[in-house]
Formats: structure tokens, C-alpha cells, sequence
């Protein structure tokens, strides 16, 4: 903001008493002028526990390739990871100090309470927004749009969940995955035995040692575990889709502030084409174990991405 002009009588005379008042008055109009529009926003919630202590801490995945999973160092990689180190970046500039990451491992069982008690700040891996999920935290816009469906053995007489009658299934616990297959027994009637695993790598594995014929869960989960075990010849997934799940980032509910950041942050990322850039990095090139998913992205999430960019009313 420009000084005002030291004030003059329009004949050059005046008083200097009355001079310096009126000089005096300009600049305190100006002052209070200034420290309003720079007034800074009294930070509330997620925000102002990030200012006060200085990290934010994420949850993340151990096995859910490509979105959240370890890579070979055990360090926490994938496309989630690369969207919540941009939301950790707006967090910063908004708190006005550089903000450093506590990893907290969670399973899809405890990824809920991680974030609903504070013991994580935002969660960052393949968890699905639906209604029941979001009576207990929030959701950043939709990053990835996926599905349940069936992988099994190359070879296998299982092309569908209607071939499912006598075999054993394994799914992930506190997965929407469980609550499909639940659901596909009382809707069709059809029996199987149904096996809970702690997360998506014993879940793989129990297929691969022959404990169970089939595992549901999201088909991109699906192409991520057997591309990252090199197994796209010993495995195929199969089958129509058994849900719908649209993928978001979880952050604590009730918090206005850290919404309107999430939002806002998504908003640019889509417009400035890093969402998509981030895809085509994860699900399009080669992974760091050095094997490829080769999922071109949906019409769906194409999309959403559109919608997400477009600036807001």
C-alpha cells in the first residue's frame, strides 16, 4: 500500500499543527486499512494442530499397490502418497511454516478410528466413500473410481460370482469388499465359505498357496498385486463388477477449514493437470519394482477430474 501524500492547505498556507493532524489521521486510516485486509484467519482444527506442532501425521497402506504401499526401502510410495504430499504442501503455505510427515501404518480394519480419534491427520490409500463411511469422517474429492471383483488361478472354472457355490472366497476385513460378498450370498443364494485376511498381500497369498479359489476386491488392487509379484501369468481377474467405489483421501469430520483446503487443493491439482499426471505416472509407466499395471484411465474418472477442475459457482 502506497503512503499518503503529507497533506497540503489548497493555498499553501495552514497551520503546521493542523497539517500534522490531518497527516496523522490519513495514516492511521490507512494502518487500520491494512491490518484488515492482512489480518490473518484464526486457524481452527486439523490446521491448528499442524501449526501448533509443527508435522501432520498420514496413514497410510502397507499393500495396496499402486495407490499406497511400501516400496523396497519400506518407505511409504504410491499415487495417494504423491495427492497427500500436495494437500501437506497447502497445509504449510496455510499455517505459514514447513510442516514435516509422521507415517502412521494402518489396515482397512483401522484406518477408520486412525483418523476419527486424531491419531492420524489424513488417510492416504484405496479407501472408498459411501454413505456409512461418512457419517464418521470427510472425503477429499474422488481420485480414483474402482470396483470388487474376483481374482483366481489361470485356469480356473470361476468366470463369475455365479461360480462361486462351494468354493472359498477371501476378501480383506473392514473392507466394502466384505460387505459385497455378504451381500451377493443373501441377494443370490449362493453358498461359499467366505474367509476374512488382515490385509490385501495375505489375502493374495492365500490364492497363491491354494487356501482359497477366489479373492475379491477392487479390480485395480487386483492388477497392482500381480503386477508387483510379476504374476500375470499365473493369475486373471475375472468376472462383472460387485460394487461401486469411488476412492478419497479421509480427513477428520467437522473441520471447515481443513475441507476448504482439501477442496480447494484438489480444485488446482485437476486444473493444473497434476491428477493426471500423477495416473499416468502410477498406472500407466512402470512401477518402481520395475513392473506396469497398464491401466489407461477411465471415462469416469476422466470425467470427474473434469468436474473437479471446473471452477466453482
Amino acid at each position: 500500500m502506497r503512503a499518503p501524500p503529507f497533506p497540503r492547505t489548497p493555498d499553501g498556507h495552514g497551520t503546521v499543527r493542523h497539517s500534522i493532524a490531518l497527516f496523522a489521521a490519513s495514516w492511521l486510516l490507512a494502518g487500520i486499512a491494512f491490518a484488515q485486509e492482512d489480518a490473518p484467519v484464526e486457524l481452527t482444527g486439523t490446521l491448528l494442530k499442524a501449526r501448533t506442532t509443527g508435522f501432520v501425521t498420514i496413514a497410510h497402506r502397507e499393500s495396496s499397490i499402486p495407490f499406497s504401499y511400501l516400496s523396497a526401502r519400506g518407505e511409504p510410495i504410491g499415487y495417494s502418497i504423491e495427492l497427500c504430499g500436495k494437500v501437506v504442501d497447502a497445509m504449510s503455505a496455510t499455517v505459514g511454516r514447513d510442516l514435516s510427515v509422521k507415517w502412521l501404518p494402518v489396515t482397512s480394519d483401522s484406518r477408520m478410528e486412525a483418523i476419527s480419534s486424531g491419531k492420524a491427520d489424513l488417510e492416504c490409500g484405496s479407501t472408498t466413500n459411501n454413505l456409512k463411511r461418512a457419517r464418521e469422517v470427510a472425503f477429499s474429492p474422488t481420485i480414483f473410481v474402482s470396483g470388487t471383483k474376483l481374482m483366481v488361478k489361470r485356469g480356473s472354472p470361476i468366470k463369475s460370482f455365479r461360480d462361486l457355490k462351494g468354493k472359498t472366497v477371501v476378501v480383506t476385513k473392514g473392507t466394502t469388499n466384505e460387505e459385497a460378498m455378504r451381500e451377493i450370498t443373501k441377494r443370490f443364494g449362493i453358498d461359499f465359505t467366505l474367509v476374512v485376511a488382515a490385509d490385501h498381500a495375505e489375502s493374495f497369498a492365500q490364492v497363491a498357496a491354494g487356501r482359497a479359489d477366489a479373492f475379491a476386491t477392487d479390480d485395480v488392487l487386483l492388477y497392482g498385486l500381480i503386477a508387483q509379484n510379476n504374476a500375470k501369468g499365473k493369475f486373471a481377474v475375472v468376472g462383472e463388477f460387485l460394487s461401486y467405489d469411488p476412492y478419497g483421501i479421509m480427513y477428520r469430520k467437522g473441520d471447515p477449514q481443513m475441507a476448504r483446503l482439501v477442496n480447494d487443493t484438489f480444485h488446482d491439482l485437476a486444473e493444473d493437470g497434476e491428477v493426471e499426471r500423477q495416473y499416468k505416472r502410477w498406472f500407466m509407466t512402470r512401477l518402481p519394482s520395475g513392473a506396469s499395471i497398464d491401466l489407461p484411465m477411465s471415462p469416469q474418472l476422466e470425467t470427474i477430474i473434469r468436474t473437479m477442475a471446473a471452477k466453482p459457482e
